[in-house]
C-alpha cells in the first residue's frame, strides 16, 4: 500500500474486496510497532457485524475507497481478536497465515564470534 497515506484518512474509507463487493467502512488502524507503517485495517463488516482484520499490503486505496485483494468469505472469516486493542506479533502471525501472506522471518542475530585462539602447524 501507499506507505505516504496518513492512516487517519483511510478511518471511514468505504473497503470492497477482490471482486468489488463492499466490505464495510475502515473502522481502525494499526500501526506497526518497529516502523510505525500502517499494517492492518479493521473493517466493520454490516451494521451489526463485526470488525475484521485485513493485510494493508498489498491492498490499495483508489478513488478513496480500500480495495483488499481478497474474497469476502476469507476476510469474513479472518481470526477475531476484537478491536481497540493491541495485536500481538502471535495475533499478526495468525493473520498472516489467514491470508496465506508470506512474511519474512526476522533476520537472525549476528553473533560476531571470533576464534581467538590459533592452531600452529607442527
Amino acid at each position: 500500500m501507499q506507505t505516504d497515506i496518513d492512516p487517519r484518512n483511510l478511518i471511514g474509507r468505504k473497503a470492497f474486496d477482490r471482486k468489488g463487493t463492499k466490505l464495510g467502512t475502515v473502522d481502525e488502524v494499526y500501526l506497526d510497532d518497529a516502523t510505525g507503517i500502517p499494517e492492518w485495517a479493521a473493517i466493520r463488516m454490516g451494521l451489526f457485524g463485526r470488525d475484521a482484520f485485513v493485510p494493508l499490503e498489498p491492498s490499495e486505496l483508489i478513488e478513496g475507497t480500500l480495495r483488499v485483494p481478497f474474497d469476502r468469505s476469507l476476510i469474513k472469516d479472518a481470526p477475531d481478536f476484537g478491536v481497540g486493542r493491541h495485536l500481538s506479533p502471535e495475533q499478526e502471525l495468525q493473520l498472516y497465515h489467514h491470508y496465506g501472506l508470506d512474511i519474512a522471518p526476522p533476520p537472525p542475530l549476528n553473533h560476531n564470534s571470533t576464534n581467538t585462539t590459533t592452531q600452529e602447524d607442527p
